[in-house]
Parts: structure tokens; sequence; C-alpha cells
């Protein structure tokens, strides 16, 4: 491996390291790789997880839900796994959600988001609890990033696929926490990755810089007073790290860096000939730069990243005024759920609002559906919208998204056909057992939660089907199918037989 390292990256590895801690650092090649996974505490509480794991588990020391799991183990081959109760995810690469810090009832922006690991961890720091924006300007890459929102059930997310500089006349200040975790020439990933050695050959770090020096720009255009960026790579690259964050605070003011004392500093020493131009930063902006962070694979056990926090002064923004809600959130028509319900459809009453976009097919199916099987809770504070046939549930205090490119508004419900709903599979996976008033719950060991999960149809007692026999005396129809009580799609049961409503795209081969 160490034999096969670009020459032009040892020789500048050399020169900001030295020779000795070269030699240490080219040494960690040959080491066996580190593997994580970060428990969904939206979905699972870490004691409850840690209690039922299958795994040989050892603590990430710097995320607060994160584990090393021993070569070997497959953890994307269990059940687990597709009732989203953990993300696999490269143990550095937790670090920047840790420091971004985002607390329940914030509205976070995650910038360069695919395929989504950090947004998953974000949204389980908010806990359904604010707003959740992910962009990735991929669209390619986008897909990847809605399956694994889906898979870890969130429900406040909305994605776009759209160029940052396009988002600021809808976002202009409105974020408390944004995570950049920018395009970079990935010189961390070398152990982990050997194609990235090829890609890192093809591609400037001058290239790169331009971008995130962008991607900074625009975030802080974005960021409420009081809010915090966290900008993050996976490279070594002093123009790529320190650089810009230096350049960045000479012409933001109004920000400083967080220090972050766990990991290794960042170095102001190295913005200098021939990688940085020297005397290009203020005094200030270098002592402030050595407040950021390195994390070393020679160090701790975790590939290579760099992380800054950048805190922008002024009051947090907290909660949205009246005055910029009415500006801001789009009209919902003149009262709360106007749609007149008959016969127990009362699920969707009062909380958050309905309304369609023009020539709209009718929301009762939705509704009905509502009523006959779920319980109020979901949608509570959301604004469920209507697309063509498509519904959604938008996170309350959203603005305008017109002329930005939206993969999802929100919550993804189901769609509308020929009036009938049929609900998405995000919408199993978003739900939690007790939300629904038939439920099928599934040992893990039990063979049929692999059956489901492969997509065949299961022979089902209706004494297995979990109802509430004062309000759904019924077993026949959709029914929420869980591994444990933590859901993973849909069936419908009838006389024994439990059709199986798994999506083919998503099925165990």
């Amino acid at each position: 491996m160490t034999k096969q390292l670009p020459t032009l990256f040892r020789d500048k590895m050399i020169d900001l390291l030295g020779v000795e801690e070269f030699e240490q650092f080219l040494a960690s090649y040959d080491e066996a790789r580190l593997f994580g996974i970060r428990v969904n505490t939206a979905k699972i509480s870490k004691e409850e997880f840690l209690a039922k794991s299958p795994f040989t588990l050892t603590k990430v020391p710097w995320a607060a839900d994160g584990y090393y799991y021993e070569e070997g183990e497959r953890p994307g081959k269990h059940p687990y796994y597709h009732a989203g109760l953990y993300y696999i995810q490269e143990p550095s690469a937790m670090a920047p959600v840790e420091l971004l810090a985002a607390e329940p009832g914030e509205r976070v922006l995650d910038l360069c988001a695919a395929p989504g690991g950090k947004s998953t961890q974000i949204a389980a720091k908010l806990q359904g609890e604010g707003v959740l924006v992910v962009n990735d300007i991929h669209s390619d890459r986008v897909r990847a990033l809605v399956k694994n929102l889906e898979l870890s059930g969130v429900r406040n997310a909305v994605v776009l696929n759209e160029k940052p500089e396009r988002m600021l006349t809808v976002f202009q200040g409105y974020f408390d926490k944004i995570l950049i975790d920018a395009p970079c020439s990935g010189e961390g990933m070398f152990r982990k990755e050997e194609d990235m050695m090829q890609q890192w050959e093809r591609h400037s770090v001058q290239e790169f810089a331009h971008m995130q020096r962008e991607l900074l720009g625009q975030a802080a255009e974005m960021l409420a007073p009081g809010g915090r960026i966290v900008y993050s790579t996976c490279t070594f690259s002093p123009e790529e790290n320190e650089a810009q964050i230096a350049e960045f605070l000479d012409r933001h003011a109004d920000f400083h860096v967080v220090p972050v004392d766990q990991f290794g500093a960042g170095h102001p020493d190295w913005l200098r000939a021939p990688w940085c131009e020297e005397g290009a930063y203020s005094p200030r902006a270098l002592a402030e730069v050595a407040g950021t962070a390195r994390l070393w694979p020679h160090r701790l056990k975790g590939e290579g990243h760099y992380v800054a926090v950048l805190q922008r002064v002024g009051a947090s923004a907290g909660a949205v005024s009246a005055e910029e809600l009415k500006e801001r959130v789009a009209s919902a028509g003149d009262a709360d759920v106007g749609v007149k319900k008959r016969g127990g459809r009362e699920a969707l009453r009062g909380k958050g609002r309905v309304e369609a976009a023009p020539h709209a097919v009718s929301l009762e199916p939705l509704l009905a559906f509502a009523g006959e099987l779920l319980r109020s809770e979901p949608f509570a504070a959301a604004r469920l919208v209507c697309y063509g046939e498509h519904a959604y549930a938008s996170p309350a205090g959203l603005p305008e998204l017109h002329g930005l490119k939206v993969v999802r508004p929100g919550w993804y419900i189901g769609s509308l056909h020929r009036g009938r709903f049929e609900p998405s599979h995000a919408l199993a996976m978003g739900l939690r057992m007790r939300e629904a008033k038939r439920a099928l719950s599934l040992a893990s060991s039990d063979e049929r939660a692999l059956r489901y999960l492969k997509g065949e149809t299961l022979e089902v007692a209706e004494s297995e089907i979990i109802r509430d026999l004062e309000v759904t005396k019924a077993a026949k129809g959709y029914c929420l199918v869980c591994i444990e009580e933590h859901p993973i799609g849909w069936g419908k049961w009838h006389d024994g037989m439990l059709k199986n409503e798994y999506p083919p795209g998503w099925r165990w081969n």
C-alpha cells in the first residue's frame, strides 16, 4: 500500500510533518482498516440497542452514538440494518456533526449532503423537531441521499438538488446550524479507498479550494446571527483546510473559531510557500486557525479529517417571529385542515395544515387511510401538501421553495391515484409501531423476517396482528410490519396471508 502513494503526496507530507512523524504517518497505511456504526437514536436508544446488538462493539470516543465493530462482521446483512437502527459510518466522519451540536427545534442545513451519513446523524440529533434541509448538487447522488433518509425514518427533512448560490434568496439568514462537508482532494481516504489516489492525481487541489471558498461564503449568507458553521474535509492539504478558514475569517469579521481540543490542532505554520501565499492572512486569522482540528490516522482510530467550528456573533435566531413566518411560510388556506371528514376520519383534524397544488387530486383518500390505520401523532405540526399525485408532510416554518430543484419537500407520505391512496415506504419507515392501529412485530430470529425482506408473501395468523380492538377490530388491510417493534415496511393481511409491500429496489438479494 505505502509504495502506491503518489510521489507528490509523499513529498508534501514529509515537508509538512517532518521526517520522523511522516514515518509514523506512513506506518498507519499498513494497519488494519477500522469500521464503525452509529446507533440511530431517532429510532432506538443506545442502551436498548446495545442490549440486543449481535456485534462486538467498542465506543468511538468522540461520537456520542458511535461504535467500532470487528472486521468480518457484516452489519449491512442484519435485519436491524433494514429497520434503520444504525448507520454504517467511518468513525472519523462522525466528528463534524458532533461539533455542529444541533439541537431539537433548530433549522439545520447539510449543504453537501450525499450520500447522507451526516444528514441522518443530524436528524437523530434533532429528534424529529425543527427543519433539516439537505442539499447536493449532483443529481446522480441524490437518490442514495433520499434512500438513507428514508431508511433512518427521518420525518422533518427537505431534499434539494440545487446550486448553493440559488438557495440564497430563499434561505437568507435562515439557518441556526450549517454543515459543509466540502468536496475535497480526499487525501484522508487513501487508506480506505485506494482509487482515491487516482482521482487525486486527476484533480488539482486548487480546483477544490475554489469550490470550498465559494461554499463557505454562501453558507455565511444563509446563517442566522448567533449561528454555527462546521466546515470539514477528508484531506490533509492546508490549501483546503487552514487556508480556507483563515481567508474566511479575514472576509467575515463577525465570525470566530470555536476551539476544538480533543484532536490534533490546526497548523497556521503551514500557511506558507510553496503551499500557500505567505503573509496573506491577518494575525487574528492565523491565531484562530490553531483552534481548528486535524484527525490523524496515526494518532487515533480513524481516517484523516479536518474540522473547523465557526461561530457567528449576535443573538441566537431562536423562534421565528410571526411577521417572518407570514412572509416565509407558504399560504395554506384560510383554516387548518379544511377538508370535511366523515366517519372516523379525525386523525388529522387540527394537526398542521392540508393544501393541494393547483389541479392536484383530492386528499380525501389519504385522510381516510389515516383515520383507519394511523393515530394522530405522525403529522402533528406538519403541513400536508400534495404535488400532483404525491403527498408530503412538509416541516412547519419552511420558506417557499419556488424556483429551487426540490426532490422532496418533506416526509413522503404516499400517492393518490384514481380515488385511492397508497402509503409510501418512507411513511412506514418514519412511523413508530405505537402510531399504527394495525401492526405485525417479528423477531429478528424469525425466518419470516428475512423472507419479508426478500419480498415473499408470509403466513400470519390473525392473532399475530397487533391492534387496539376498541378502535380497530378488523385485521384485514394494510399492516405495519416491524422487526421487534421497529418498522420495516407495509404488508396487506387477509385470511392468514400477508401480501408483501416491500419495495423491489430495497429487497434482500
